[in-house]
């Protein structure tokens, strides 16, 4: 085929301008004439559009303009959709998606490192605690069970310690966590049991009844006598006790309670009060260091209440 010689700027751009006008008129054209006398109505309808601009537009151009608007020439048809428009496209929006990618980034980063360490870096510090702890549990065993054996010289005691530690130890063996962890407790227990040293203190202070009377419901003949008391220490705290209440079988923490007395420890309690207002013998127990029980004036019973 022959090359075509170049078509002057000139002659090109007026083509272009022919070819916008074209398609502003060409749909009246086409409604008001045939087909195959369109081509030179609109050479016509042009020349008498550029004439009116005072514009002297040849013939050759006009025919040119029409001819390109069938062929479409000057109108920009979109890419097919393909692997290259897309990334092209991503290319071409990248300041505008990149701020979002950027934004979803860092959420997902602090949402990461606030993940791990709120989660899971407790939870490795946790299992490599609980791991640690279970390894020296032997170790613990026997400290808390040298901790009792010189606390106390009493054998019953000393017995019971070492079936904690034999059931602890069995339980590692047997990956038992939660009772090898039960023993532990428990001779924790026992060894704070056995240290702690007070006297239980007959309260007569005021706003604070020192004698207490109750019909049991067992037996409304009877009357049962309580003195309300305290556990105090060396150091005159008053210590917080588990008390089983005999009207309810409910065990409450508290810093008082009304120990059951014979009537004549209550007969002579309350003689000592009506005296000067105070209880000169004020001492109704003791506990003693490596003991586990109280040592109670004679006199005292079996039985406690809580609430009066």
């Amino acid at each position: 085929m022959a090359a075509q010689p170049d078509t002057p700027l000139d002659d090109l751009m007026m083509a272009m301008d022919v070819v916008d006008t074209l398609r502003h008129e060409e749909g009246q054209v086409a409604r008001e004439l045939k087909a195959d006398e369109r081509d030179a109505a609109m050479v016509e309808r042009l020349r008498n559009v550029y004439a009116a601009q005072g514009i002297d537009v040849p013939d050759h151009i006009l025919k040119t303009g029409v001819e390109d608007l069938k062929r479409d020439r000057f109108v920009y048809s979109p890419p097919a959709a393909g692997f290259q428009r897309t990334l092209a496209m991503v290319y071409i929006t990248r300041s505008i998606w990149s701020k979002w990618l950027a934004g979803l980034a860092a959420v997902l980063i602090v949402a990461t490192t606030a993940w791990y360490m709120l989660v899971t870096l407790p939870a490795q510090r946790s299992e490599a605690a609980l791991a640690e702890r279970l390894e020296n549990m032997p170790q613990t065993y026997s400290e808390l069970f040298q901790r009792i054996d010189d606390l106390t010289g009493n054998s019953a005691i000393e017995a019971d310690a070492q079936r904690l530690v034999d059931d602890g130890t069995i339980a590692l063996s047997d990956g038992k966590t939660n009772v090898a962890f039960k023993a532990e407790a428990d001779l924790r227990d026992l060894a704070s049991r056995l240290a702690e040293v007070f006297d239980v203190q007959i309260i007569s202070r005021e706003g604070v009844p020192t004698g207490i009377t109750r019909i049991p419901d067992a037996n409304q003949d009877a009357e049962n006598h309580y003195i309300v008391v305290e556990a105090v220490d060396p150091d005159g705290n008053i210590l917080e006790r588990d008390i089983v209440s005999e009207e309810n079988g409910e065990t409450v923490r508290v810093n008082k309670w009304a120990q059951r007395v014979s009537d004549t420890i209550y007969t002579a309690v309350r003689r000592d009060k009506v005296d000067d207002g105070i209880v000169q013998k004020g001492t109704l127990g003791q506990k003693q260091r490596g003991e586990l029980d109280i040592t109670w004036r004679s006199g005292v019973q079996n039985g406690a209440i809580t609430e009066w």
